[in-house]
């Protein structure tokens, strides 16, 4: 066995498609390529399920002639003369056969005349006043499936309708796929299971858990390792453990990369064969492919955004291969990107991106998120891939996204775009509890969401812009940017700003004028908590470059918290449930009111509709004052409406 190096570098960043190519290959080598041989289950075992060659019909279904009414099996033409002043009148048992739905036809029958349809003259005569048609009310022998007929194709996927078919045509028994086995091996001394508590330095495992769910959903079935520390020789005995429980594949995950403690690389090469390692993809970069012992191995990377990604653009096709069915699809749409996004060139870029139907468009909102960020994933709407060797796209360009949910539920959302809140969590609750619909926001900042407006890129902003000369919030800013669209401005709440603090204040600041002496954390330009901070410096006579900090900018009041909590920053402005989620202290600067700037043409928009209906609902209302730092005394009232 080769001695495996302590560090391991990047064998070739090589493009996706050729990856792709050395995976394919890889799989031929090691005679894996084709789809799975067959297994017999029983019917009710095999919803989900490929099957593995068609499936003929074994008898007709019916088998027989059966009465489809309730009535009198008859032969048609007994009943040709009748009319409604000539009956005819038909013998029981001879001519007329009383039948029950589903019951067989007499062997001289042809017709059933429903039960409705005759009069009893005696105990053995029936009298009719219409003819019948043959074979009316009659379910035919085979008309629904007639023997040797083709129910289902092969590499087809069972649903619950085509168990009913097999079943009714002679089958108990179907011939499907077997499922793909995959051997999942988590790695890294610095794991954790998820039902541990986990101290500064550890990192809560749970890519085996996504990656096992994705592989199930796609019909294969997983198996999750123990967790292995990064030591070489416990990696090599994982590895070696896991081939020998006849996986179709193994993956391991992280130590992928290119650190003194990603050994996986050379755990492949030393019991294998390693084919690439690194490819031109983001997320996913240090993807690594090899075989050991027939078996194709995966090297996943550590970040759970590329891990999950991983799954999609490798595994997901594998399996799909391996049940023999095509490479698998997904719907996409074209929308507009609302803003510009940059791509490293040479990379497939896949960005995860919100996405709403605004007007005609649908438009696609990037999430700035990095690969270690999962619910950036749990938060997106779609994927959108810019190939490489482009740059990137700009703002208003046409890009294709690849939807994770149905294009109805798409097009019913409503998209808010600017300042952030945390109750719009709350608001969204209640949306989607109520009227099944979902508030999507990007945040941009409230002078970002006027401008969104502006530009037909929202249906609604979020606002708390102080007019430095009225002393009023945004009527002036919608006066200023929205000129010549109609729009109302509509109060959600009025909240409490102030300073984020560690617990207990180590850094004793009081007030504002402390900011000379602390470090501090900013909100991004366009902000409306960064515009009344520029207010009260102003007031106060600290001028901005006297502010440790103030250039250090973050797009959220939780991102402002968490900077605090990790020591980056001594305080930033934010509002007070900001402070309260992290568990840290709250210095009061004052109230101010948050609205929401709705332009004219949206205002009949179902979302925006349930949207106003909540703010004037009194559940809603007595939870979101419930929240310490707001006040709900004008929730849903018209401060304004802009008429150019």
């Amino acid at each position: 066995m080769m001695q495996i190096d302590e560090r391991n570098t990047y064998l070739t960043d090589i493009p996706l498609s050729e990856a792709q190519q050395q995976l394919h290959k890889a799989l031929q080598d090691v005679n894996k390529s084709a789809a799975l041989p067959a297994e017999v289950v029983p019917l009710r075992d095999a919803l989900g399920r490929v099957t593995a060659a068609p499936v003929w019909a074994k008898r007709s279904a019916p088998h027989y002639h059966a009465s489809a009414m309730d009535g009198y099996a008859v032969n048609a033409a007994d009943t040709l003369e009748a009319t409604e002043t000539r009956p005819v009148q038909l013998t029981l048992n001879e001519q007329a056969v009383g039948v029950n739905t589903g019951a067989p036809l007499p062997p001289d029958a042809n017709a059933v005349i429903m039960i409705e349809h005759v009069q009893h003259t005696d105990a053995s005569t029936i009298e009719i006043t219409a003819p019948v048609a043959p074979w009316h009310h009659v379910r035919m022998m085979g008309e629904d499936m007639v023997a040797t007929e083709l129910i289902l194709p092969a590499n087809h996927t069972i649903r619950p309708v085509d168990l009913g078919a097999m079943a009714g045509c002679g089958h108990h028994t179907v011939a499907v796929r077997r499922k793909p086995f995959v051997m999942l091996i988590p790695t890294g001394s610095e794991l954790v299971t998820a039902d541990t508590a986990p101290e500064p330095g550890q990192i809560i495992e749970y890519n085996s858990l996504v990656l096992s769910a994705q592989i199930e959903s796609w019909g294969g079935k997983t198996h999750i390792a123990e967790i292995v520390p990064d030591e070489r020789e416990k990696l090599i005995a994982a590895v070696e453990w896991a081939i020998d429980q006849q996986p179709d594949l193994v993956l391991m995950l992280s130590g992928s990369s290119a650190g003194s403690k990603d050994f996986t690389a050379g755990v492949i090469g030393n019991l294998g064969d390693l084919r690439v390692h690194g490819v031109a993809v983001r997320p996913g970069h240090p993807v690594i492919i090899g075989t050991a012992q027939q078996t194709p191995i995966i090297g996943v990377p550590g970040y759970p955004v590329s891990a999950a990604l991983t799954g999609e653009i490798f595994i997901r096709p594998l399996i799909a291969q391996w049940l023999g069915q095509r490479k698998p699809t997904a719907p996409t749409v074209p929308a507009k990107m609302t803003r510009k996004q940059l791509s490293p060139t040479g990379d497939d870029d896949y960005v995860r991106v919100t996405v709403a139907k605004v007007g005609d468009n649908y438009l696609a909102t990037p999430i700035g998120k990095g690969a270690g960020v999962i619910t950036s994933l749990v938060r997106a709407d779609g994927l959108a891939h810019i190939p490489r060797f482009s740059e990137g796209v700009n703002s208003g360009d046409e890009i294709r996204v690849q939807l994770y949910r149905d294009s109805g539920e798409i097009e019913r959302a409503v998209l808010t775009m600017g300042s952030h809140d945390p109750m719009l969590d709350l608001l969204n609750q209640h949306l989607m509890d109520a009227y099944d619909i979902r508030l999507t926001s990007a945040s941009v900042g409230s002078m970002g969401g006027l401008v969104a407006l502006r530009r037909g890129e929202a249906h609604m902003a979020g606002s708390h812009l102080l007019d430095e000369t009225t002393g009023d919030y945004n009527i002036s800013y919608v006066q200023h940017h929205l000129k010549k669209q109609p729009a109302q401005v509509i109060t959600f709440a009025h909240r409490e700003q102030g300073l984020i603090v560690r617990k207990g204040n180590p850094a004793g600041i009081k007030s504002l004028d402390d900011l000379r002496r602390t470090s501090y954390v900013n909100r991004q330009r366009g902000a409306g908590t960064r515009v009344l901070l520029d207010y009260e410096l102003k007031q106060r006579g600290i001028p901005t470059d006297e502010v440790g900090g103030y250039d250090h900018e973050e797009y959220t009041h939780m991102a402002v918290a968490a900077a605090v909590a990790t020591g980056i920053a001594d305080c930033g402005m934010g509002v007070r449930s900001a402070a309260i989620a992290l568990n840290m202290d709250f210095v009061p600067v004052g109230w101010e009111r948050y609205d929401f700037v709705i332009p004219e043409q949206h205002l009949q928009h179902p979302g925006v509709l349930a949207i106003l209906e909540l703010l004037n609902n009194d559940v809603f209302k007595h939870e979101l004052m419930n929240y310490p730092g707001y006040d709900t005394k004008e929730t849903g009232t018209i401060q304004y409406v802009h008429q150019p």
